[in-house]
């Protein structure tokens, strides 16, 4: 395993749209145990592919606490069946806007299908954290950032924090 460079903002890559995944095969399988290896080693509960610039429609997950055993998951070509009524309030972080945190209102509680690493299909309820987590990094899938949910003035003051960064670290 490897762990990988997590693209940040402004990357235009995090904007993209990521392409169904085909097949499952050793690569794809490889490339889920490394983003696993990044995500925890960020440390983060969530990374999509995209954020190590791949746009393919698989993200990794372990909402797990510090002393609970860890939950890895990989869910692939994910997509939400049902959503509660019910909204949860979280504040947001992201491995690929460092230090940035957004209070988001999402559905407490949803049912996600999708693949696993073996090309099994999966479905899945989820409530709390996981819920919250799912649902950000199917977001990312669909290049859709947490900023988005942010105003527009305090979304441009965070995009030109992230070109000024880029740019005094060329």
């Amino acid at each position: 395993m490897a762990k990988l460079p997590i693209i940040k903002l402004p990357d235009p890559l995090l904007r993209t749209t990521s392409a169904p995944v085909e097949r499952i095969d050793a690569d794809l399988v490889r490339l889920a145990d490394d983003m696993l290896e990044t995500m925890y080693a960020a440390p983060g509960v969530g990374l999509a592919a995209i954020q190590v610039a791949v746009p393919k429609r698989l993200f990794v997950i372990d909402t797990s606490d510090d002393e609970a055993k860890p939950d890895p998951r990989v869910l692939i070509n994910p997509e939400i069946v049902s959503r509660s009524d019910e909204l949860r309030l979280h504040e947001e972080g992201c491995l690929s806007l460092p230090e940035v945190l957004v209070e988001i209102e999402r559905p407490a509680r949803i049912v996600v299908r999708y693949l696993d690493r073996h090309g099994k299909q999966q479905e899945h309820e989820a409530e709390g954290l996981m819920a919250t987590a799912i649902q950000h990094e199917l977001d990312h899938l669909d290049g859709k950032l947490i900023i988005d949910f942010l105003s527009r003035l305090k979304r441009d003051m965070v995009i030109r924090k992230f070109k000024k960064l880029a740019r005094s670290e060329m």
